[in-house]
C-alpha cells in the first residue's frame, strides 16, 4: 500500500506540471499573432499578395485585433460558464483552424474576414488561461507573469521565423506554421489539461472538484461560501454591480491604457528612432531590445508582486515605466539609448501584465475569467488606439519626442487608474 502511495505522488506531480506549460503555449499563439500580420503586410501590398493599398493594410492589421476583442469580452464570460478546460481547447483548435484557413485566402477580403475570426477564436485563450494557471498555482502573481513571457518569446520567434520562410516559401506558409502547434498542443490539453476545482464548485460539482483539488494539493473554499451555479448574464451583473463596479471600471482603464504601450511601442518604436537620427539597423534591434526586457520585467515583477502584492507593484511599475518614457526623448550614445529602452520594455511592458495578476487574484472563481476576459477586451481597444495615435504623430513629423512623452502620460494614466481598484477583503 505504502508503495503504490508513494508510486502514485510522482505521476501525480507529473500532471500537476501539464497546466502552466499547456497555458504558456496557448498564450505564445497571442505572440505569433501580435507579429505575424506586420511580417507578410510587406507582401500583401506587392502582387505576389493582394495588392492591397496602405489603408487595405491598416484594415487587414486591425481586424484581427476587433476580433480578438470580441473574443476576449465574450468567450471570457462563456469560460466561467463552460468550464476552462473546454473553452481553452476549443479557442485554441478554432484560431489554429481559422489560421489555417488563412494560408488559402483568394482574396483580400476572405483573407480579412477569417483573421477576424480567428482573431475571435484566439481573443479567449489568454484570459482563460491565466485563470487556469492561477487556479493551480500558490503564487499568482509569478504564476502569472510566467506564463506571459510565452506571448514575448511567440513574439520574437514568429519575427525569426518570417526571415527564414517568407522569402523561399511564400507568405502564405507563415499562415501554416501557425497552425501546426495545434497538432501537439491539443491532444496533450485533451490528455492532461484538468478542469477548474473552482469552477466546479461554482456548478455544483464538488465530488469533482475535490478529487482535483487533492491530486493537486490545492485548498477548496469551504462548502457554504460555493457559489450557485453562474450563467454569463449573472457573472457579468456581478463584474457591475455594487461590490466590483469601481474595480471593474478601473480595470478596464488600466488595461486600455497598458496596452496602447505594448502595441504602440511595439509598432513604431523603430520608426520613431530612424526620425531621431539612429540608422535602421539600430532601430530593428531597439525593437529585440525592448522584447527582451519585456521578458526579464515578467520575471521579476512576479516574484515582487507576491511579496507586496499585484497592486501595488502594478503601480510602481507604470510610473517608473512612464519615468523611462519621457527619458527616451533624450538622445544618448547607442549603449545607453540599448539600455534605456532595455528598461523601458522591463516596466511597461510587465506592467500590463500585473494587471492581469491583480484581476485574477482579486475575483473569485465563480467570475474570474470574465473579469479577465473584460481587462483583455477593454485592453485590445487600447491596442487598436496605440498604433493609430502614435502613427499620426509620426505622419505630422513630430513622433520624435512627443510620441515618448504621450506614452509617458499614459503611463502615469495607468499607474493612477490602478490605485483606483479596490483590493478585495
Amino acid at each position: 500500500m505504502a508503495g503504490s502511495t508513494r508510486s502514485a505522488r510522482p505521476a501525480v506531480a507529473r500532471a500537476a506540471g501539464w497546466v502552466a506549460p499547456l497555458c504558456w503555449v496557448a498564450v505564445l499563439l497571442d505572440g505569433f499573432e501580435l507579429v505575424v500580420v506586420g511580417t507578410v503586410v510587406p507582401t500583401l501590398l506587392t502582387p505576389e499578395g493582394f495588392s492591397l493599398s496602405g489603408t487595405g493594410a491598416t484594415a487587414v492589421v486591425t481586424i484581427g485585433l476587433v476580433g480578438m476583442t470580441i473574443g476576449a469580452l465574450s468567450i471570457g464570460a462563456l469560460t466561467d460558464v463552460l468550464g476552462r478546460r473546454r473553452a481553452l481547447i476549443g479557442a485554441v483548435v478554432a484560431f489554429s483552424l481559422l489560421t489555417l484557413a488563412c494560408a488559402a485566402a483568394p482574396n483580400a477580403w476572405v483573407f480579412g474576414g477569417l483573421r477576424f475570426l480567428a482573431g475571435v477564436g484566439l481573443g479567449g485563450c489568454l484570459p482563460t488561461a491565466i485563470a487556469l494557471v492561477n487556479e493551480f498555482s500558490r503564487r499568482s502573481g509569478r504564476a502569472t507573469t510566467t506564463v506571459m513571457t510565452g506571448y514575448h518569446v511567440g513574439a520574437v520567434a514568429t519575427a525569426a521565423l518570417a526571415i527564414v520562410v517568407i522569402e523561399p516559401l511564400g507568405w502564405r506558409w507563415m499562415f501554416v506554421v501557425g497552425a501546426l502547434p495545434a497538432l501537439v498542443l491539443v491532444p496533450l490539453m485533451l490528455k492532461h489539461l484538468p478542469e477548474s476545482p473552482g469552477y466546479l464548485v461554482a456548478h455544483g460539482r464538488r465530488a469533482e472538484a475535490e478529487q482535483i483539488a487533492t491530486a493537486y494539493g490545492l485548498t477548496l473554499e469551504p462548502a457554504d461560501a460555493a457559489p450557485e451555479p453562474t450563467t454569463a448574464a449573472t457573472t457579468v451583473r456581478v463584474l457591475f454591480g455594487p461590490t466590483y463596479l469601481r474595480t471593474t471600471i478601473a480595470v478596464g482603464v488600466t488595461s486600455f491604457m497598458g496596452l496602447l504601450l505594448v502595441y504602440g511601442l511595439n509598432s513604431w518604436l523603430p520608426t520613431i528612432m530612424r526620425e531621431a537620427g539612429y540608422d535602421l539597423g539600430a532601430a530593428l534591434a531597439f525593437l529585440l531590445a525592448l522584447n527582451l526586457g519585456a521578458i526579464a520585467g515578467l520575471l521579476v515583477a512576479g516574484t515582487v508582486a507576491d511579496r507586496i502584492g499585484a497592486r501595488t507593484a502594478g503601480m510602481a511599475w507604470f510610473a517608473v515605466g512612464a519615468v523611462f518614457l519621457a527619458l527616451l526623448s533624450i538622445r544618448l550614445p547607442l549603449v545607453g539609448i540599448y539600455v534605456m529602452v532595455f528598461l523601458t520594455g522591463f516596466f511597461v511592458f510587465s506592467a500590463q501584465v500585473l494587471v492581469y495578476a491583480f484581476t485574477s487574484a482579486n475575483h473569485p472563481p465563480h467570475v474570474r475569467a470574465t473579469a479577465l476576459g473584460w481587462s483583455a477586451g477593454v485592453g485590445r481597444v487600447g491596442a487598436i488606439s496605440g498604433p493609430l495615435l502614435t502613427g499620426g504623430l509620426v505622419t505630422a513629423g513630430i513622433a520624435f519626442p512627443w510620441g515618448f512623452y504621450l506614452f509617458a502620460v499614459v503611463g502615469v494614466l495607468g499607474a493612477l487608474a490602478f490605485a483606483v481598484t479596490r483590493t478585495r477583503a
